[in-house]
């Protein structure tokens, strides 16, 4: 199978990006960049557009004139793949609910579909279909269906996400996924050891015993302090804001109490508007905040494998409109990280049914309740179980690779 993959990798990093690149280097790669008689993975042949329209966190759906000729240069390279190659099927991701990105996908899909004998598209934001229902004109909405509707194959997310592929009529839709390697396949025996032994100090300091020595040893510095990582975007959206308050009230919370734990937030990830950054800045000149909040910045590799098996919880009460199955969550699950989140579009669809973590919205003062909650009782194992039973690479290329050949069978 040929698959003419028109979609961007990093950068910039998000999560939309980082899967295409994932799906793109196990499928193979680009095939005009591979050496001659090199077969390709999972039986599809990639050729790869990468359609890069953003520099940069700020640019993502922003209008810039440059994008324009960008945009018909990437569909002349499409066009060009089709014939040169023979590829008949165009792999797309739809834009969320934001208007530039609808109507580059207009031009796009207008300029590319007739060329092409199958359309596949890949659902990796959601919440367009409500988009399109509640927020637009019906001319919009006119024209995103002629665009879109009857693609020969729909691969959506979860469930949640099944309604946009629904209402826009697609001919097959399959539910697939996301799946990473493993990030932390020592997991049993680095990660969890030191992480019971913290659990286990905490205990012992909440009853007003001297921790033993042998968990003292293991757990690492200062188990008293409970490390609260949040990786994402740091913007309102994404709930940077609403974690630093929330571990601020169940800091104030423990201190009225007299008890020797202490909760701090590290924020690792850019920040998208100077706004929103400067907002953060004041927030850790506060006395509340002093020793509380840390901001590491974009951190990937070694630095984000270290801040994963140090931290003790992590915190994502996202509200972001396009939220769908985020890369970071999946991430936490192989690291057994005890996860607090919002039951907010597909997100409850990565646990399982009663899951203690999930907050209604992003009310600080519910997440210092769940953080304050999941501090001694839940350990994360049943959430790295999680992560190898549904979650795994290879799970996910094998459904994904399933899906896509479907297109070209009766």
């Amino acid at each position: 199978m040929k698959l003419l993959v028109f979609a961007h990798t990093p950068p910039p990093h998000h999560g939309q990006s980082y899967m295409v690149g994932l799906m793109l280097n196990h499928f193979g790669g680009d095939q005009r960049q591979r050496p001659a008689g090199d077969h390709s993975a999972h039986g599809i042949e990639c050729y790869h557009v990468n359609a890069r329209f953003s520099r940069s966190l700020e640019d993502v759906g922003e209008f810039q004139g440059f994008k324009i000729l960008l945009i018909f240069w990437y569909c002349f390279i499409a066009i060009w793949c089709r014939f040169r190659h023979g590829v008949t099927n165009f792999y797309y991701v739809p834009a969320p609910g934001k208007r530039v990105a609808v109507y580059r996908d207009w031009l796009v899909m207008c300029l590319c579909r007739p060329f092409f004998k199958h359309l596949i598209l890949h659902w990796h934001a959601a919440g367009l279909a409500k988009w399109l229902e509640t927020s637009v004109q019906m001319r919009t909405r006119a024209l995103t269906y002629r665009w879109y509707k009857h693609a020969d194959l729909s691969i959506v997310i979860s469930n949640f996400n099944l309604a946009d592929a629904q209402k826009l009529r697609a001919r097959n839709i399959r539910v697939v996924g996301n799946g990473i390697p493993d990030p932390c396949p020592d997991y049993l025996t680095s990660v969890q050891p030191r992480r019971e032994a913290r659990q286990a100090v905490r205990r012992q300091l909440l009853a007003g015993l001297a921790p033993a020595p042998a968990d003292l040893a293991l757990a690492g510095s200062e188990p008293q302090v409970v490390q609260v990582l949040f990786i994402a975007h740091c913007s309102h959206e994404k709930g940077v804001f609403s974690a630093a308050h929330g571990v601020r009230l169940a800091n104030a919370g423990l201190a009225a109490r007299q008890s020797p734990l202490r909760f701090k937030l590290v924020a690792a990830g850019s920040f998208v508007s100077p706004a929103e950054q400067l907002e953060f800045e004041r927030l850790l000149k506060l006395p509340e905040f002093a020793g509380a909040l840390q901001h590491l910045g974009f951190i990937s590799g070694f630095e984000k494998d270290r801040a994963l098996r140090e931290a003790d919880l992590f915190c994502f009460p996202t509200l972001y409109l396009g939220e769908n199955q985020p890369v970071n969550l999946i991430e936490a699950m192989a690291y057994g990280l005890p996860i607090i989140t919002t039951r907010w579009r597909s997100l409850p669809e990565m646990f399982w049914p009663g899951y203690p973590g999930l907050v209604d919205n992003q009310d600080p003062a519910q997440v210092a309740q769940v953080l304050t909650q999941l501090v001694d009782s839940h350990d994360g194992r049943e959430l790295r179980e999680n992560f190898t039973n549904h979650f795994t690479l290879e799970h996910f290329l094998k459904n994904l690779a399933a899906a896509m050949q479907s297109v070209e069978k009766p």
